[in-house]
């Protein structure tokens, strides 16, 4: 059951208008066969003075608009309002232009005779444009996390200079459209279908996921496909002159879209009046916030990684499979999404209503309390939340104790000011398992402890500025006396940082093994032969690294090495780093996910969908019995990104359960310490 949403009031628009929408659904239907009053006669049945004749019937004379080519537009108007009056001249430059495309093919031979009457024009060749898909960490969204995010992204993305993306069929009598336009065009990113004799649009559009311009005008369409919604590259969706009497409120989520065309058709007053009175923006956000919640996705499982022969293999006799059977660890990793972050300006396409910490928050402890987990891991936590929320329901629905840091900038910031900063969270049961030790690495200040990274301006100017942090903590199992060390941390977000993000992971991997460095001692019940050698810990790695399966990060944490000339330093310089590698003795250290060969994706919006969280551990130590699955890929192909009405995060949660492996059943003794760091405050579940 997911928790109830607000009605539609000043507080969860982003637009004031005057107008009243029903919710379920968004009704436009005017009631009558009858085209309501064009755009011109609503603009002046609402301002004093005479009527002035509408433009959109009047004769083409020194009002008229040029063509699509020309770079300016003279426009007169009586209307005295600026903010009317530029809406109203959109949609009445737009319709003329419009109008006047009605020629076959009238986009592409204009385009053509400015092409011949350019002087300086270079010839093209029409070439099928690669289809290759890019969609690495370069091409994340850009959002409120930094505005320096890369400009371009999605699949398909078209480098070839030559290649061309524009496809204009209008005006040539099409009375359906064929399906090899949604199966070999993929790549188009502008398509005029205007002047034609559609009646209605096939879904199947929605892949042509790469259009800016869609140009259905002048048709017979008297209803839309749902499924345009998906199109959220589109900035034009001109639709002038059909028979449309309503809109899905599925095209809420084109949050980019700049100029919605719907003159000319029989659409209700109110609807024409908001358009009119609020721009194309208004209709959208008054279509999102209005737009009805669907059904939910399937629950994902647990996938099963270790088969029940594996696992009857590794119990031994029946007194072993029982044992074995305690012997297990579940573990969950979920970026919450900060809520200082989530924004509409981030998440144009998200209902401000599922934006909301109220509304999210349930929805977060519903995902995670779901998998009853031994040991959760939470990045984007701020401090507020952390205080105010988790740590009491937490303590309360699973009698979870924890630990939180927030990011290094929390310490010099006032009390106030500090809650909104956010950290990292663990949560431990505390019916089966009691701390030992705690610490908390922070990566701006430990580069500084050595002294060849010092020396490097690359340490001063990329990594010091980044103040992301890591917690790792030292659990005993209260029953079995097994330990496990669990890290959890949030590396730098920006694709332009990758140097910055294997700076961090390696000394995230100096650390961990420092701390059991400290923490650990001999088996008291080895030889003395075998003294020397010190039995390992077993160590789980949760995190949002920030980083996908190809990336140097998941090279050095799955591979235990990468070359000091590795393309991600990008002749940054780090010390011993950049001039002889980065190499750490947890190795081996496998991801939980790594069996089914990771999930699709982790983080899904708009412009970037694929993996950035991970649960790695030791291999030698622990294996993976079974791992959260992927979300329905049904849902999926309904959807534009997260956040949304379901998932209030752009990230989900992944999941693991972990079998101590029978040859390491024995673990260390450990001093039951706990240390904290100088000048830091540790944020427990425990009030004061």
């Amino acid at each position: 059951m997911y928790p109830a949403y607000g009605n539609n009031n000043g507080n969860n628009t982003t637009v004031n208008t005057t107008v009243t929408f029903s919710r379920y659904p968004l009704s436009l239907s005017s009631g009558t066969t009858t085209k309501p009053p064009s755009l011109s006669s609503l603009q002046h049945s609402s301002s004093s003075g005479p009527a002035t004749p509408s433009p959109f019937t009047s004769n083409a004379g020194e009002n008229s608009i040029p063509s699509l080519i020309t770079t300016t537009t003279t426009t007169t108007t009586t209307n005295t309002n600026s903010s009317t009056g530029q809406h109203y001249d959109r949609q009445y430059s737009y319709a003329q232009r419009s109008r006047q495309a009605s020629s076959p093919h009238h986009h592409a031979r204009t385009a053509a005779l400015v092409a011949r009457n350019t002087l300086t024009s270079n010839p093209i060749t029409l070439a099928h444009p690669s289809t290759a898909s890019t969609n690495d960490l370069k091409h994340r969204p850009s959002n409120s996390k930094s505005a320096a995010a890369a400009a371009t992204a999605g699949a398909g993305t078209n480098t070839t200079e030559s290649a061309w993306s524009i496809l204009d069929m209008g005006g040539v009598g099409l009375n359906h459209l064929t399906p090899v336009l949604t199966t070999d065009y993929l790549f188009l990113t502008v398509l005029y279908i205007n002047h034609n004799n559609l009646t209605t649009l096939p879904a199947s559009l929605c892949k042509l996921t790469q259009l800016t311009i869609l140009d259905a005008s002048s048709n017979r369409l008297s209803t839309l496909p749902a499924e345009l919604g998906l199109l959220v590259q589109l900035k034009e969706l001109l639709l002038f002159d059909n028979q449309l009497t309503t809109l899905p409120t599925e095209l809420g989520t084109l949050y980019q879209l700049e100029t919605l065309g719907l003159e000319g058709n029989p659409l209700s007053s109110d609807m024409l009046r908001v358009l009119l009175e609020e721009g194309s923006a208004a209709v959208i956000v008054n279509l999102r916030e209005n737009a009805e919640v669907g059904m939910p996705p399937p629950q994902r499982e647990m996938v099963r990684v270790l088969t029940d022969d594996e696992e009857e293999r590794g119990g031994g006799d029946e007194k072993d499979k029982k044992e074995d059977s305690i012997e297990k660890l579940s573990v969950l990793c979920y970026n919450v999404l900060c809520q200082k972050l989530a924004t509409n300006q981030a998440y144009g396409y998200t209902p401000s209503w599922a934006l909301g910490w109220d509304y999210r928050k349930e929805l977060v402890m519903t995902e995670i309390l779901r998998w009853n987990s031994d040991v959760i891991c939470l990045q984007e936590i701020e401090m507020s939340q952390f205080e105010d929320f988790f740590r009491d329901r937490f303590q309360e629905a699973g009698g979870y104790e924890s630990i939180f840091f927030p990011k290094s900038r929390a310490k010099t910031m006032t009390d106030d000011e500090r809650r909104s900063v956010d950290g990292c969270a663990i949560f431990y049961k505390a019916s089966r398992y009691k701390l030992l030790a705690h610490h908390l690495l922070e990566y701006s200040q430990t580069v500084l402890q050595r002294s060849d990274l010092k020396e490097s301006e690359d340490t001063f100017n990329r990594v010091m500025v980044k103040d992301n942090v890591a917690i790792m903590i030292l659990l005993q199992d209260i029953k079995t006396g097994s330990r496990v060390l669990v890290a959890n941390s949030h590396i730098h977000w920006d694709p332009q940082y990758a140097d910055v993000k294997l700076v961090q992971v390696g000394i995230l991997l100096e650390e961990i093994e420092r701390f059991t460095e400290k923490h650990r001692g001999h088996d008291k019940d080895e030889d003395a032969a075998s003294t020397s050698k010190k039995t390992s810990i077993p160590t789980v790695i949760c995190g949002d690294f920030n980083s996908q399966p190809d990336s140097g990060v998941y090279e050095l944490l799955a591979k235990g090495s990468i070359k000091k000339n590795h393309p991600d330093f990008d002749n940054h310089v780090y010390g011993n780093y950049t001039s002889k590698g980065i190499k750490h003795n947890l190795t081996p250290l496998k991801s939980a996910y790594a069996s089914i060969g990771e999930l699709p994706f982790t983080n899904y919006t708009p412009r970037f969908k694929g993996v950035l969280d991970y649960i790695w551990h030791t291999a030698d130590t622990l294996e993976t019995v079974s791992v959260l699955g992927p979300i329905d890929q049904d849902y999926l192909d309904k959807v534009v990104g997260f956040p949304n009405p379901h998932f209030p995060s752009d990230h989900i949660a992944i999941a693991a359960q972990l079998r101590f492996k029978k040859n390491n059943k024995k673990h260390p003794t450990i001093r039951n310490t706990i240390f904290s760091q100088k000048h830091h405050h540790t944020y427990t579940n425990n009030k004061k």
